[in-house]
């Protein structure tokens, strides 16, 4: 199945309503990283908020088959249905709101996911309809604040004080709360990457972990099979593997931000719980 031809195919019958702005492709199909479990991501940007007849009518002409039918929820409509084989997952969105969640992150430099995810959506997104306004927006996400890379650094560079407990986890064999720190500690590190490399987040949970890094130039050597290691090799491996990789990252940002003081965070991160002898 074509994918993008189904989301074009798609796109006429969304734009016969003249209350819709513009149609974006988005999430995997757009990047080229889908594969036979991707769905369609389209995004549809409203001049004025749609009615449920409004988007019910679309989901009808196509045959789809609703799956999840959301009414108005942070600042969005959301449905998910079946056609042609196919989920695609719709987003709608007024066309004044995604200007204003572009100007949080690129000019107020909020750090949101949510909100990076959008920014992240109009920055890979492809146009379907409304190429003028899509064009625009575009341009206005095309160069990645210094301030939103710092932020995201500044975020993420604490890891959290269960990470010292790492070495007591290993020897009590607590593995369900030492595979929860090493995850976050993982996610840690995954969101200062993508600050590093001026990327915008483009999936809360960062998925699609292998393309993300593989668009990175500023990362630790064989980052992929490293972090895919840490999950899957020994315990005590993979500990030592973080260990590595945290103190790469951080000479990472040493190099790219000298003026960010990292004195504090790395004698953090190489604390060990003291055994009580």
């Amino acid at each position: 199945m074509n994918l993008k031809f189904l989301a074009s195919s798609i796109t006429k019958v969304y734009i016969q309503n003249p209350k819709v702005d513009a149609v974006l492709l988005g999430g995997s199909v757009s990047r080229n990283w889908n594969d036979e479990y991707s769905d369609i991501e389209l995004f549809v940007f409203w001049k004025e908020g749609p009615t449920e007849k409004d988007r019910k009518a679309s989901i009808n002409s196509v045959n789809g088959r609703i799956i999840d039918f959301h009414h108005y929820e942070e600042e969005e409509w959301s449905e998910t249905y079946v056609t042609n084989g196919v989920k695609l997952e719709i987003s709608n969105f007024l066309t004044s709101t995604i200007q204003k969640i572009i100007n949080d992150v690129i000019v107020e430099f909020d750090k949101d996911l949510d909100k990076q995810c959008l920014v992240a959506t109009v920055y890979d997104g492809i146009p379907l309809y409304g190429e003028e306004i899509l064009s625009k927006l575009k341009k206005k996400v095309e160069v990645y604040p210094e301030e939103l890379s710092v932020g995201m650094i500044r975020d993420n560079i604490y890891l959290g004080n269960r990470w010292n407990n790492r070495e007591a986890l290993l020897k009590r064999e607590d593995w369900l709360m030492l595979y929860k720190v090493m995850v976050s500690v993982q996610t840690n590190l995954m969101g200062i990457l993508f600050g590093l490399n001026r990327l915008y987040v483009h999936h809360p949970a960062f998925k699609w972990q292998r393309h993300s890094l593989e668009t990175m130039n500023i990362v630790p050597r064989n980052t992929f099979n490293r972090f895919t290691s840490i999950l899957l090799n020994h315990p005590k491996e993979s500990v030592s593997e973080l260990e590595e990789i945290t103190q790469e990252v951080f000479e990472l940002i040493r190099t790219e931000y000298p003026s960010i003081d990292l004195s504090e965070v790395i004698d953090k991160s190489l604390f060990l719980r003291p055994k009580n002898n």
